[in-house]
């Protein structure tokens, strides 16, 4: 019935648009009397206008075929309850099949991005804007290729990645991403790497790399990793050239229009907010609790969204409920200009009014993004993804990164390393709170001992590896072993015919490991009091080990 009368309404408009002015042309030929100049320069603008109202109808008739091509198709939804529940993993859609009730079918016509707002289904018909979506069902089906099942966090981050064919900042910007995170910061956000790229080989060696550096996270779904449908790209080959950009760069900077506008279809059911980043940042090392404190303070506000950097399109926090009309803009001019100056147009559209100065623009898009500073990211990419460009830009906002985590006061101790410190970063100092550790390459057998003068009621310990410049300098295959204090505890841990813990020749218990460059946990009150700590490498490392914060809990 809404088709019926769309149809009505779109025929009307034709109707009225070319009969309103066609009289003129039924004029008499006879020539007309003299009349002065002005009354022979309204006529022409009439003519004028009369051509342009025929070609306003040949369009509405356009629009009128595809109204009746998909009048053909469509029927109306039953009622429909909000969901953040998606398909399984390798199957989603972002026709959102999550948000059907029990017993509906998972049939929506290709190219149909839907969201559910209040039980009603709205159409966000993408082949207005792409018309080769028709050409392929699966156009719009994206490619799980390592996760996708959780949902229902605060904060879902989008990583946007493509091949580059200098350097690739990707698994640096993952490590920054997630060093320093909490336990319940970790359940509470899902980073989703978008490879916005169509060849399945390079897509999967992009999962396998992330599977390898981030074995856990994957496994408890933090990380997940998307591709878009082989079908989803039209032809990028014949795009006018605007703005003196190049030919090469009008195609990166439409697909890259395209590529966030799918990305934000994708995570819009995933969480309450939406984290806009690139491959090539590094984040402070609290960004997480900031952001999350900041958006809960503007909880309640007009904006559109938040800004945490002042660099291009990273940093950008949005509501995930206004993602559909943020993609649907970009979608809709994705060919004419770059997607930061459509994000600011989308602000213009909201909030100037044409009949005030810029100024007053200025102060009204200024209520729609709030500003926070200093900047939480900081671009660290000198090669863009786009081929031959070079670009250090830098947020002067992000100011200086606290390279580690101090802890001044550590129980008293003797401090002992087989391993070499580089310049003044000696694990003295790094235990007192004053510099971060750095030896040369450790080897295997090497130790890094922590007796203390008197035994330690030790509940905790957190060795960081690792900082936000050096993510690669870690520890691997080390583990963190403990000497109680008392030797008979020692016996009754170990011994018996299933021991609890594994114990070394010279009596230390191995009770930590370090995995993703982080070695924390608890000491059992059974082991306690302890006489000393001690890290063990087990195997010769490439490069060289870092500690950015030692911390002995008692």
């Amino acid at each position: 019935m809404r088709c019926f009368h769309a149809v009505k309404v779109g025929c009307c408009l034709s109707l009225a648009a070319y009969l309103s002015l066609t009289w003129f042309t039924s004029l008499p030929n006879e020539a007309p009397p003299p009349v002065d100049l002005g009354v022979e320069v309204l006529y022409l603008r009439l003519l004028e206008a009369e051509a342009a109202a025929q070609n306003v109808s040949r369009e509405l008739g356009r629009v009128l075929e595809q109204l009746l091509s998909h009048s053909q198709n469509l029927t109306l939804p039953g009622p429909r309850t909000q969901s953040h529940n998606l398909t399984q993993p390798g199957n989603h859609s972002l026709t959102q099949p999550g948000n059907q009730t029990a017993g509906s079918s998972n049939t929506s016509t290709p190219g149909d991005m839907l969201s559910v707002v209040g039980g009603a289904r709205l159409q966000i018909d993408a082949h207005f804007y792409l018309p080769h979506l028709s050409l392929n069902e699966d156009s719009l089906t994206p490619n799980v290729v390592l996760g996708g099942a959780r949902t229902g966090v605060s904060m879902v981050l989008g990583v946007p990645t493509v091949r580059r064919v200098k350097q690739n900042y990707l698994i640096n910007t993952l490590s920054s991403l997630l060093y320093n995170l909490t336990p319940q910061q970790r359940r509470d956000m899902v980073i989703v790497i978008f490879v916005a790229e169509t060849d399945s080989l390079y897509v999967s060696s992009v999962a396998d790399t992330i599977s390898k550096n981030f074995p856990r996270e994957v496994l408890s779904g933090l990380l997940e990793v998307v591709s878009p449908s082989p079908y989803f790209y039209p032809n990028l080959t014949n795009l006018p050239e605007t703005f003196g950009d190049s030919k090469d760069r009008v195609k990166w900077r439409t697909k890259q229009n395209l590529d966030y506008s799918f990305l934000m279809l994708y995570v819009q059911n995933k969480g309450l907010y939406y984290v806009q980043l690139e491959d090539d940042i590094v984040a402070k090392a609290d960004y997480f609790s900031t952001m999350t404190n900041y958006v809960t303070q503007h909880a309640s506000g007009p904006w559109l969204f938040l800004e945490f950097s002042q660099l291009g399109f990273i940093g950008k926090v949005f509501r995930t409920r206004d993602l559909p009309m943020v993609a649907q803009f970009f979608l809709m001019f994705h060919r004419d200009k770059p997607i930061d100056w459509l994000l600011d147009h989308i602000l213009w559209v909201k909030a100037c009014n044409p009949e005030k100065d810029a100024k007053d623009c200025t102060n009204q898009k200024a209520r729609l993004k709030l500003r926070y500073k200093p900047s939480l990211f900081q671009h660290v990419g000198l090669h863009s993804s786009l081929a031959g460009k070079v670009q250090p830009l830098k947020d002067k906002d992000f100011g200086k990164q606290s390279l580690f985590q101090p802890h001044p006061n550590n129980p008293t101790a003797q401090l002992d390393s087989t391993m070499t410190h580089y310049l003044q970063h000696s694990l003295d100092r790094a235990y007192r709170g004053l510099d971060f550790y750095w030896a040369l390459s450790p080897l295997r057998g090497d130790h890094l001992l922590v007796r203390f003068t008197q035994p330690a009621h030790v509940t905790g310990y957190v060795f960081r590896s690792g900082n936000i410049e050096t993510h690669a300098d870690r520890f691997y295959n080390t583990t963190l072993e403990v000497l109680p204090s008392n030797s008979s505890v020692r016996l009754q841990l170990v011994g018996g015919p299933t021991p609890r813990y594994a114990v070394m020749q010279d009596g230390f218990i191995v009770v930590g490991e370090f995995v993703n460059g982080v070695c924390e946990g608890h000491i059992e009150a059974s082991l306690r009091p302890l006489s000393a700590l001690r890290l063990k490498v087990h195997s010769d490392s490439d490069v060289w080990a870092l500690l950015s914060e030692i911390y002995i809990k008692v």
